[in-house]
């Protein structure tokens, strides 16, 4: 790789820091904030993925949420008016066609682990609002109950802190097959029509886990979370609280999100789904 010749610069600044060094006094050198124009770029998918994780593990800084730096914000009425009419009509769709394949699942369920087939859990929606929503029971029934009965102590402790775990002991049979298939998300459909989820959107988090966003904690707010998004089908496995990768493709959601954008996410979770997973 060939090296770029550097030009020297003659500024009022640099003659400062010149004159501090002679007299043997430190300076410190703060360069101003930059944003990455990643969104509504021509980069390529591998080009964008690659700008994102460097976003995220802060190679490049983070545009505040204040008006320093004006940070993308989500489409305005009309993206919401569209986005609202597709989730009705798509989640409408799909509890109409698979009724009688979600109730031969239920009895599956019940078959391999006796106890209710469906369960709910809290969560944040947009504005910080309390919600429930539903899935098909992939764990036993005590699951939540009595993790200790079957997690080692390193388990719990990172189960605790992620709210998942890989190789879960708990998971049923029923359940493994259906958690790889996303299946069990499916009642998830009827929090769409309701108003709670959208398709398309954050994770839904806990409130807890609202936290991890710091300062960031309202904007993640302000946008309804989904069955899928981003993080799912960017890096899942990868991207966790700790790391801050999470924080920063939720946010990246939130403040990149289009019409454009949702495609892209719904067109990767069915090739996440249906291609990946089976290995053509």
């Amino acid at each position: 790789m060939g090296q770029l010749p550097v030009q020297p610069v003659d500024s009022p600044e640099v003659a400062a820091l010149d004159d501090s060094a002679t007299r043997g006094v430190e300076s410190t050198v703060v360069p101003a904030p930059t944003t990455i124009p990643i969104a509504g770029t021509r980069e390529s998918a591998k080009q964008e993925e690659r700008s994102v994780r460097r976003y995220a593990r802060g190679e490049f800084q983070c545009p505040p949420p204040d008006d320093t730096v004006p940070a993308p914000k989500p489409g305005g009425a009309g993206y919401r008016f569209v986005k609202r009419a597709f989730d009705i009509c798509f989640s409408a769709g799909v509890c109409a066609v698979l009724t009688i394949p979600v109730a031969a699942v239920c009895a599956a369920i019940c078959i391999d682990s006796p106890g209710r087939p469906f369960f709910r859990q809290e969560r944040i929606g947009r504005g910080g609002k309390r919600i429930y929503i539903w899935k098909l029971r992939s764990m036993v029934p005590d699951a939540h109950s009595n993790p200790e009965r079957y997690m080692t102590p390193e388990q719990l402790e990172t189960w605790r802190r992620e709210q998942k775990l890989d190789d879960d002991p708990r998971v049923t049979r029923v359940g493994r097959l259906l958690r790889r298939t996303s299946l069990d998300e499916l009642p998830q459909f009827i929090n769409v029509l309701t108003g709670d989820l959208s398709v398309i959107g954050p994770r839904p988090v806990t409130l807890e886990e609202t936290y991890e966003f710091g300062d960031a904690r309202d904007e993640f707010l302000s946008c309804k979370p989904g069955i899928t998004g981003w993080w799912q089908v960017t890096e899942r496995n990868e991207a966790t609280w700790e790391n801050g990768d999470r924080q920063m493709l939720e946010l990246f959601y939130v403040r990149h999100a289009s019409l454009a954008l949702d495609l892209r996410i719904f067109v990767r979770t069915f090739k996440a789904m249906f291609v990946e997973r089976t290995g053509k």
